[in-house]
């Protein structure tokens, strides 16, 4: 095992509406539990854009955190894991309001072979899509999970 691989965990959302920001609040959760590790890259990806194209590719590991459609209790958590998360943002669901779906940005990777052969989707079920700059308190409650379930991602990838 090469511990010099990097994972990049991406939170995607916008902040300002609520759960649909349940991504970046993750992140920003990771950020202290984390610390400084040569190993792990987190990034806001916002929204989405294509110029996040680039450090997909350069990721030896890809965790993407995002509020995704999960047909579930609103704040329910669930981790999807290679082929499995290509299906699910395969399928036709649409994730969230985003101008770039990840979808793309996964085709773009697969296209110029640099897709991460270690990747994963935690989505967590929005409760409320509105303003705010904070999530609903079923959102709030999850992220500490969520959090542990990115930290058994990159354990279990070292492994």
């Amino acid at each position: 095992m090469d511990d010099s691989q990097k994972t990049l965990i991406l939170g995607i959302g916008n902040i300002l509406l609520r759960d649909e920001g349940a991504g970046i609040h993750a992140l920003n959760q990771l950020r202290g539990l984390l610390g400084e590790r040569d190993d792990v890259e987190l990034l806001d990806g916002g929204t989405l854009s294509f110029t996040l194209a680039g450090a997909i590719a350069d990721a030896d590991r890809l965790i993407v955190i995002d509020a995704a459609q999960l047909d579930a209790k609103p704040g329910t958590s669930q981790v999807f894991e290679g082929a499995h998360m290509d299906a699910f943002i395969g399928g036709n669901r649409k994730m969230s309001v985003h101008e770039v779906s990840l979808l793309d940005l996964l085709a773009i990777a697969r296209l110029t072979d640099h897709l991460p052969p270690q990747r994963a989707l935690i989505g967590i079920q929005p409760g409320e899509i509105d303003w705010g700059e904070t999530p609903s308190p079923a959102v709030a409650a999850t992220l500490p999970q969520v959090c542990q379930q990115a930290l058994q991602l990159i354990e279990a990838w070292h492994a």
